[in-house]
């Protein structure tokens, strides 16, 4: 406890609280349709892979607009791009809590997008923390400030009850009062210590076409423009994500020439993809196979939220002592293992629940682990690296719902859908382990380079030189 209360206080705490709150709400907002999607499919019918796209739209938003909120950071004070993320982020819920009736499908698409923007705060909460902190505590620091994924278990307490009570257009203007404590904790606490390089109003423009160009894309792909069915929804990330790097600036795009950048975003879009992407489906994944009521099945979305943001600053810290490569070695596996036996098994709801909370404490461990890399890595471009790598992860919490959703929909069963992310984690795996030996290098570099120190002394004293 003495050890973490010096770690904390080796830093700006308020700064750390202010970022911590500002990613909790947006995390809140983010994933707000998830507990609501059984309400909404109420009043508006949706086939499952219709519902799937619907509750990964958000995930897929925050995915690409964190490459260019990222790059904003990169070259702007943090303090005014958070406040910017707040206000938009308000939007949907403002426009819910107004409207007279009952809105299409088409506009909750459009709000879907603006929802994202409260997921891509991640591009700016964690580098504006980890910049008022000392290097040798940014696994802790950035995993506290992560730990903002928290804010999903609100979702889930908050939101089905007011939605049973008051209908849910209704219910998600409860998110105001919590943004609105985030801006103020943004505007009298936050400090941005990072360094900036760029221009700001390119940023800016940047950012602006970024969410333009992915509302866009979303409609088309909703009009049938890319393909009917599956084609344009599984054509969408890479679509929205070729756009993200189009107007990133051209000495950033660097980083995407290099091998480590591709492995660690896998990483990350199976560890925080499956965070988010799971809690946005979970809900309707244990009201379609358990018969679960909506209630209780959107406070167990609650709990799993909580338990995978709990442990996150466990796994920094777990890293920062045994490096995040080892720890990701472990947890990938891990992962792999609890998604096949679950497509193998399609277990009952006691074995389901055990599986399902096994698997989100290695999703939040492995969370901490993959970001406490990131610094050590791409020292100098962190806001950058936290855009790119965490719109991996939403990348891969935007695929979860909407293969999920046409696994059903296909075959009847979620078998498929368990047996592919259980591949993909198995792909990871070999990745890290083939990468183990290089990545330590800089991962750990005191130790690696030890027992060359330590032969060298042997060999000084056995001259007789010492």
């Amino acid at each position: 406890m003495k050890n973490l209360l010096n770690s904390l206080t080796s830093g700006n705490w308020r700064a750390l609280l202010a970022c911590f709150l500002y990613f909790d709400t947006g995390f809140t907002v983010w994933v707000m349709f998830g507990p609501l999607a059984p309400f909404i499919n109420k009043d508006i019918h949706m086939s499952p892979a219709e519902l799937g796209f619907l509750v990964a739209v958000p995930v897929l938003g925050a995915a690409i607009l964190r490459v260019t909120l990222g790059n904003l950071y990169q070259a702007y004070d943090g303090r005014r791009v958070a406040l910017l993320g707040v206000a938009l982020s308000a939007l949907p819920s403002i426009v819910l809590l107004l409207l007279p009736s009952t809105p299409s499908y088409t506009m909750l698409l459009v709000l879907g997008v603006f929802l994202g923007v409260g997921g891509a705060s991640f591009a700016v909460a964690l580098p504006m923390a980890g910049s008022n902190y000392p290097p040798k505590v940014q696994g802790l620091v950035l995993g506290l400030a992560a730990a903002g994924n928290i804010g999903a278990v609100l979702d889930g307490f908050m939101f089905p009850g007011l939605a049973n009570s008051f209908g849910w257009a209704k219910a998600a203007g409860a998110a105001l009062p919590l943004l609105a404590l985030a801006a103020v904790a943004i505007f009298f606490w936050a400090k941005d210590l990072g360094t900036k390089s760029g221009s700001a109003p390119a940023a800016l423009r940047s950012f602006v076409v970024t969410l333009v160009g992915l509302l866009a894309l979303v409609l088309a792909v909703h009009a049938g423009v890319f393909g009917a069915g599956k084609t344009g929804v599984l054509l969408l990330p890479l679509l929205g994500a070729l756009l993200a790097i189009a107007v990133l600036p051209r000495h950033y795009r660097s980083v995407l020439a290099e091998r480590d950048t591709w492995v660690v975003m896998l990483v990350y879009s199976i560890t925080f993809g499956g965070f988010v992407g799971m809690s946005s489906y979970v809900t309707t994944l244990l009201v379609s196979l358990y018969q679960m009521p909506k209630l209780e099945a959107g406070l167990f979305m609650s709990l799993l939220a909580f338990i995978g943001a709990l442990v996150r600053p466990i796994g920094g810290l777990v890293a920062d002592r045994i490096s995040g490569v080892r720890a990701l070695v472990i947890l990938l596996a891990a992962i792999s293992v609890a998604d096949f036996a679950f497509a193998a098994w399609m277990p009952p709801l006691g074995g389901g629940i055990a599986l399902l909370v096994f698997t989100y404490l290695c999703f939040g461990l492995g969370n901490g682990a993959t970001f406490q890399l990131v610094p050590q890595r791409w020292k100098g471009k962190t806001g950058l690296m936290s855009g790119i790598v965490g719109a991996a992860g939403g990348i891969g919490g935007f695929y979860l719902p909407v293969i999920m959703g046409m696994a059903k929909e296909s075959t009847g069963s979620y078998q498929m859908g368990f047996a592919t992310f259980g591949g993909i984690a198995a792909v990871a795996f070999v990745l890290v382990v083939l990468h183990r030996t290089r990545w330590l290098e800089w991962a750990l570099p005191n130790e690696v380079s030890m027992p060359r120190e330590a032969l060298q002394g042997a060999t000084v004293r056995a001259d007789g030189r010492a």
